[in-house]
């Protein structure tokens, strides 16, 4: 099969979107599939390779590194017309997502777009909330021209159903554990750091940035030092809030943006992951975090709904209580007996998250589309959860 994906940001940016994106051109390709990619060119990035087409971009103002397509809809038609994909699978809603959707309309190539960012949510974040229902709408016009619509949970499903979204459809994710792996630990690392071998180490991997409601774990943090004066708080990432968290928190420690085994050796170095994020559609950190022995503190929702028994494999916290995921924080940081049984189950519970099933299912999804089978809108609804 020839399937073309389309996304407004791809490695090296290091974004959830980026990663995620990247990690279903590769399951295909090893699936056999021919796999064309369409771009912004990106400063500095060696020309487009065989299979991708770059096209024009501007910089996100306030995120350095990051873009988003212009308009390329004549430049879509032109090159799908010469080698029409069997099914296109567009990652991003911005001016390039827009412009292949239009193209693939026209062209009649069936495609499927992915639901992985609550721009409607960020507007609170950014002090906006009145624009959030006018996001939320836009979203929805480019969602429901596409032949499905995927999403990693059946939460998320739930909630586009209920605001109107169409053809949704949940493709589970999963992460790799044999890159974030507890055997990842080293002592050197936590050497750098100023700790010992006994010593808390809390970590926080991600973009640093408003909607990241960062705030949250600093006050976390500090609870945490009453009980545990030891602890050093690590933190993974950059972004537009770094400098604003380093001015205030000397003590903080910030490595940067981290790739490949020097992320695994991060994430399996610390003791307490804290992700007081609250507006991901899923929040692949939280699973890294888990494969590499480290309980995450999040809230109830994404990944954490989907995969994390609360006080089996971390906290799980109701949304929007601040107070009690500062709490969770200090109670598992003054608890090395449970924090260690956590670790272990932490890793036990993604264990069987395959990337190559979901390659396998994303697979079959094009390729249903490819055929002529337009999906109808998946039945989910949110079942409890054992605690």
């Amino acid at each position: 099969m020839h399937y073309a994906i389309v996304s407004e940001t791809y490695p090296p940016e290091v974004n959830g979107v980026a990663l995620t994106v990247q990690a279903l051109e590769q399951g295909l390709r090893a699936r056999g599939h021919d796999v064309g990619v369409i771009r912004p060119r990106q400063p500095g990035a060696p020309p487009a390779t065989t299979g991708e087409l770059l096209v024009r971009g501007v910089r996100l103002p306030r995120y350095p590194g990051l873009q988003f397509g212009l308009p390329a809809t004549r430049n879509l038609l032109r090159h799908w017309k010469a080698n029409p994909p069997d099914a296109i699978y567009i990652a991003t809603e911005g001016p390039l997502g827009w412009s292949a959707l239009r193209a693939a309309r026209r062209l009649g190539i069936p495609v499927a777009t992915g639901f992985h960012t609550r721009f409607d949510q960020y507007m609170r974040d950014y002090g906006a909330a009145w624009v959030a229902p006018v996001a939320l709408g836009w979203m929805r016009r480019f969602h429901n021209r596409a032949d499905a619509t995927l999403v990693p949970t059946r939460e998320l499903a739930g909630v586009l159903q209920r605001h109107g979204f169409t053809q949704v459809r949940r493709l589970p994710r999963a992460v790799d554990t044999e890159r974030f792996n507890p055997r990842w630990r080293d002592t050197a690392l936590r050497g750098e750091w100023g700790v010992g071998p006994h010593d808390l180490v809390v970590l926080h991997v991600g973009r640093l940035a408003a909607e990241k409601n960062l705030d949250l774990a600093v006050r976390a943090f500090r609870r945490v030092q009453q009980v545990r004066p030891d602890a050093r708080f690590v933190w993974v990432g950059d972004g537009p809030a770094r400098a604003k968290i380093e001015a205030d928190n000397p003590d903080f420690i910030f490595t940067g943006v981290k790739h490949g085994e020097a992320l695994a050796r991060h994430y399996a170095s610390g003791d307490l992951f804290l992700f007081p994020s609250r507006s991901e559609t899923f929040g692949n950190v939280t699973l890294e975090a888990m494969a590499s022995g480290v309980p995450p503190v999040a809230f109830d929702y994404g990944a954490i709904r989907e995969h994390l028994r609360d006080g089996e494999h971390g906290a799980a916290i109701a949304d929007g209580d601040d107070d009690g995921f500062i709490a969770a924080a200090a109670r598992l940081a003054d608890d090395d007996a449970t924090r260690t049984a956590m670790s272990r189950e932490a890793v036990d519970a993604v264990s069987q998250l395959r990337p190559r099933q979901v390659a396998a299912d994303f697979d079959a999804l094009l390729q249903q589309l490819a055929h002529g089978g337009r999906h109808e809108p998946a039945a989910l609804v949110q079942t409890p959860r054992s605690r």
